[in-house]
């Protein structure tokens, strides 16, 4: 009896499982929020970025990075998706091969689309269009610090540049202060989404550490129960698979996948892990534990120094952030702490946006403890922003190894300050000894 009600709950799950996916994607707020952001957010990236006209092509199997921000991630043939400002209006247009342009002008993502015979060049009548606007500073998806802004080929550059002439390839300008101005500001509406990605991951964190047995789980297992986690609720991962979550009950590892160390009293535990919603919106959280030992109720003093610095850390840089502040200052504040608090050198930056990717476009919150500075770092945090950002504090065990604390929260800039998405951790998660 009890074999057949666990084969039927688990048909009842599958069933409700599905039910729940399929009602994610019919209600899917990407194609209206996409919409949005070409209409609301685009125009004033191009004005910021100082350009007339930003110009995209889209193909079959090997797709601009930017493809579905505009519409075009269907594409086949060929196609060119142009944005423009003309007597300080907004104007977004695609030259269509004639067989996708009237799928594509059904999705009403853009103002105009030209259908474009399949015996003619869609490159070779965008060019015309430019030419004939005489526009002065045309962005194309070619950068060397943006991988977001990179996404186009040699060949179709070199085809572009030949449609156009000398004068007007003169004219081609990297994108990248465009796509950094337009992809680093998220919609109210797309915070809302990153919150609650944000509240199940820490969620399900706790959940895991509920589930460690000392002596006997493994950094693996906990990173199983919560691949599993994501499995039930089909939400995808945050950033590369492999390496998500992170887990670790040793020294430090960086980016790393989750080994099979079998989980000891004393160890402090360090998860990093972040989910997909929608399969748009991502979060990045890190929950820290430590494993008591036999007869202990609280954590050494040693090991709650570590965490009550690495918390004031990351409140430090909380309260930096605001508007007009450079990324490179936020880390500063938190740096200043670091050193006061004994801290050992750590590499990594603050934070780091996210939204789109775990790693998103916008300023860098590093540069203040590294030799080299970020570009990025030199930025200023603007409303709408969304950051991860950690609270460190790192130490030498007694192998002279590295252990570092880096709880990650997840914040959004105002037109004031900063918002936590979720509630902060406050108090280092205890594990009980069995």
């Amino acid at each position: 009896m009890i074999k057949i009600v666990t084969v039927l709950s688990g048909i009842i799950f599958m069933a409700l499982s599905f039910t729940l996916n399929a009602s994610v994607e019919r209600n899917n707020p990407w194609p209206d929020i996409r919409k949005q952001r070409i209409d609301q957010l685009l125009p004033n990236a191009l004005k910021v970025a100082n350009v007339d006209a930003w110009l995209t092509i889209c193909r079959e199997n090997n797709n601009d990075p930017l493809a579905d921000h505009i519409g075009c991630e269907n594409a086949g043939s060929t196609a060119v998706f142009l944005f423009y400002l003309k007597q300080n209006k907004f104007h977004s247009v695609a030259f269509s091969p004639s067989s996708e342009a009237t799928a594509l002008a059904d999705l009403n993502t853009l103002q105009q689309v030209i259908s474009v015979p399949r015996n003619e060049s869609t490159i070779a009548q965008a060019a015309r269009f430019l030419q004939k606007n005489n526009f002065q500073t045309i962005a194309i998806n070619s950068s060397v610090t943006n991988a977001q802004a990179d996404g186009l080929s040699y060949t179709q550059r070199k085809a572009l540049e030949k449609a156009l002439g000398s004068e007007y390839a003169a004219r081609l300008v990297s994108s990248q202060e465009v796509v950094y101005e337009w992809l680093s500001i998220k919609l109210p509406q797309e915070v809302a989404i990153m919150k609650e990605a944000a509240k199940l991951t820490a969620q399900w964190q706790i959940e895991a550490y509920q589930e460690i047995i000392p002596g006997k789980t493994t950094d693996a297992d906990v990173a199983r129960f919560l691949k599993n986690k994501m499995k039930q609720h089909g939400v995808k991962d945050g950033w590369a698979p492999a390496q998500n979550p992170n887990v670790n009950s040793g020294p430090d590892r960086g980016h790393s996948h989750a080994t099979n160390k079998v989980i000891m009293p004393g160890d402090v535990i360090q998860i990093d892990f972040g989910i997909k919603l929608h399969n748009r919106w991502v979060s990045d959280i890190q929950r820290f534990a430590y494993v008591l030992k036999a007869g202990e109720m609280t954590a050494p003093k040693e090991i709650q120094h570590y965490w009550d610095s690495g918390k004031a850390g990351g409140f430090a840089a909380f309260k930096a952030m605001k508007p007009g502040v450079k990324g490179i200052e936020v880390d500063a504040a938190q740096s200043v702490l670091m050193e006061k608090n004994g801290s050992e050198f750590v590499m990594w930056s603050t934070g780091h946006p996210v939204g789109y990717v775990a790693h998103d476009t916008g300023p860098n919150l590093g540069g203040s403890r590294s030799a080299g500075v970020r570009p990025s770092a030199q930025k200023k945090l603007k409303a709408g922003m969304v950051f991860a950002f950690d609270g460190f504090h790192s130490w030498k065990r007694a192998d002279g190894s590295l252990k570092t604390i880096s709880v990650e929260e997840m914040a959004v800039i105002t037109e004031t300050g900063a918002e936590y998405l979720i509630p902060p951790q406050q108090e280092l998660i205890l594990i009980p000894s069995r």
